[in-house]
């Protein structure tokens, strides 16, 4: 079982993709993909709204959750969403063990 967390982060002025960009660039993208438990952490930026960023962070389990968010890069993350006065939605899913149904598959282009 995974678990998969988007945050969709929302400010003014361009601070949302600011604050990505920032991220990226100090290395802390890079850092919390490396940690253990981590499977994804992407962002994204929705066509209809160019003050949302969306992150897709997903995790093996909530264990791995727990260690990342007492992780000291909480601390800047945390810096870093009050610098661009960001606020968040979240959405949280459990992964779903069987996968696409076979019923889905006809749907899918590969």
């Amino acid at each position: 079982m995974s678990i998969t967390v988007n945050i969709y982060y929302t400010g003014i002025n361009g601070n949302a993709r600011k604050f990505a960009e920032e991220m990226t660039e100090k290395g802390i993208v890079e850092a919390i993909r490396e940690e253990r438990g981590n499977l994804k952490y992407e962002y994204f930026f929705p066509m209809n709204d160019p003050e949302t960023v969306l992150l897709i962070d997903s995790w093996k389990d909530q264990n791995s959750i727990d260690i990342h968010h007492q992780s000291p890069m909480m601390n800047e993350i945390i810096r870093l969403r009050e610098k661009y006065d960001l606020h968040m939605r979240v959405e949280r899913y459990i992964s779903d063990e069987e996968g696409v149904p076979s019923s889905d598959e006809k749907y899918i282009r590969k």
